[in-house]
């Protein structure tokens, strides 16, 4: 009985195990999904907080980035807004200047006109004067004139007849026997050789591929050359030959030395095309200041400026009708010696007046005027001797003979420039036509460099950046053109090609 009663409380306890452990057991189950939830809703708050981060990051990353791009947009629009209003200021300033220029016009034409009605005014009344001269004396201007000469000439017909038969008999034939007799002399002493000098223009290339290098890519390096030089570089079918042209044989001379060099060296390029101009450049002044000091010595002048005696070497490279103009002046003081001293005149006085009478063909194409003008003007500058200045000055006859020796300076320039074969008329009027363009465009305000190129049918003007902008760049072409138009005088067309090229050069150290 006790046995069963143990039995049964074994199985009741077995059976209160059993469900005392899945009670256990859900309870725990229980525990643990709770505790999953719980992790799941933190790493899902923690999710959302990194997301909003990230999200504000963004934003402000975004601000940041779309401030960096308009800042520059910002400044170009002060930049803009700050040159229109520059450029309205400047047109207001022109519209001002154009105003003054119009009163001004107006003004000197109502001068023009009141002169135009004083001087009628003026001829009105020296007519009226004539007339009532005449209605007074019961005789005309002109039949008083005719009675006054006629008179005159009764009354000293005769010995105005004998003085002439007396000069004509005893002095005429001498007088001009004599002068024969110093001009042949003195020509016949010098017997220097006559030679129209034309310098080369051609350059002989060592290859034809050289041509390649000289003209570079895309034309840069012969475009920098022409622009360094001032020379027209023609480059044709001819094998193994550049042609140079130029009308001023100074910039001829450079070019040709440069082109040469650059050939020898092989590198060229536009930094090497300047650097190369530029030492050529200063190697042909020393060559100007050694013919200068040459034909002063040759010519026995002593005591002069080396200032002056520089510009006189520049006369080197100047041809006058194809003949060389240093040569030309050292001959002349030659043939002034030898006058001067056949007619017992200044010698002195005589050669430096023929060497320095062309002075101003040096710088004929840089300063305005004729070259005796010019020459006059340098001289005085310099201190000279009026007595040399009077004796140059007369040489063309634009002043009168002040002194013997100023007839002998115009004589020995007749001599030495007449002789057969001197001179070339044609060549010269040619290179007097192409200074005439340079120095035509230079006197405008902002030029710096003018070039004749292409036998004169083009200008190149280079402008100061500085002084001239480019809305006046089409004004300044304009001027110039309308300017050679009326002034000079040419076939066909001229194209006048303004450039304005701004450069910044900076270091790296």
């Amino acid at each position: 009985m006790s046995l069963n009663i143990i039995l049964i409380l074994l199985a009741l306890s077995g059976v209160g195990g059993v469900v005392l452990g899945y009670v256990l057991r859900v309870l725990i189950g229980l525990a643990q999904r709770g505790s999953v939830e719980l992790d799941i809703k933190q790493k899902l708050l923690q999710a959302k907080e990194q997301v909003a981060k990230m999200l504000a990051d963004a934003e402000y990353r975004s601000a940041v980035i779309e401030t960096e791009r308009l800042a520059p947009l910002e400044d170009r629009e002060g930049k803009i807004v700050a040159r229109e209003e520059r450029l309205a200021s400047r047109e207001e300033f022109l519209d001002s200047r154009q105003r003054d220029l119009d009163e001004k016009e107006n003004e000197i034409r109502a001068r023009e006109q009141e002169a135009v009605h004083t001087t009628r005014k003026a001829e009105g009344l020296i007519t009226e004067r004539s007339k009532e001269l005449a209605r007074i004396a019961h005789i005309s201007e002109a039949a008083a004139r005719e009675e006054l000469f006629s008179e005159i000439e009764r009354s000293y017909e005769e010995a105005i007849l004998l003085r002439l038969q007396k000069l004509a008999a005893n002095g005429r034939e001498r007088l001009e026997d004599k002068a024969r007799s110093i001009l042949v002399s003195a020509i016949h002493r010098l017997g220097n050789a006559v030679n129209a000098e034309v310098m080369s223009l051609s350059v002989t290339l060592p290859s034809e591929e050289m041509k390649g290098k000289i003209i570079g890519k895309e034309g840069r390096n012969i475009k920098a050359f022409e622009r360094a030089t001032g020379v027209d570089v023609l480059i044709d079918d001819a094998p193994d030959k550049i042609t140079l042209s130029s009308f001023d044989p100074l910039r001829r001379a450079v070019a040709k030395s440069a082109l040469e060099k650059l050939i020898a060296d092989g590198r060229i390029q536009p930094v090497k095309i300047e650097e190369t101009v530029k030492k050529t450049q200063d190697e042909i002044a020393d060559i100007v200041r050694q013919k200068g000091e040459a034909a002063a010595y040759e010519a026995g002048v002593i005591g002069l400026d080396p200032k002056l005696t520089a510009l006189l070497g520049r006369l080197y490279f100047r041809t006058s009708y194809g003949q060389n103009v240093l040569q030309h002046s050292i001959e002349m003081a030659h043939i002034a010696n030898m006058l001067a001293t056949e007619l017992g005149a200044d010698a002195a006085v005589a050669r430096a007046g023929a060497l320095l009478h062309d002075i101003g063909k040096a710088v004929d194409h840089e300063v305005q005027g004729t070259h005796v003008e010019i020459g006059r003007r340098i001289l005085e500058k310099f201190g000279v001797d009026t007595r040399i200045i009077q004796a140059m000055q007369s040489h063309h006859e634009e002043y009168p003979y002040e002194t013997p020796e100023a007839v002998i300076v115009q004589v020995a320039d007749a001599i030495s420039a007449g002789r057969p074969g001197a001179r070339r008329d044609t060549v010269d009027r040619y290179l007097e036509r192409l200074g005439d363009l340079e120095r035509l465009a230079g006197m405008f305000e902002g030029v710096e460099k003018v070039y004749a190129i292409s036998a004169g049918r083009e200008i190149r003007v280079f402008v100061n950046p500085g002084k001239v902008s480019d809305i006046a760049m089409h004004t300044l072409a304009r001027d110039i053109a309308m300017r050679i138009q009326a002034e000079v005088k040419y076939p066909g067309e001229i194209k006048v090609n303004i450039i304005r090229e701004n450069r910044v050069v900076e270091f790296a150290r």
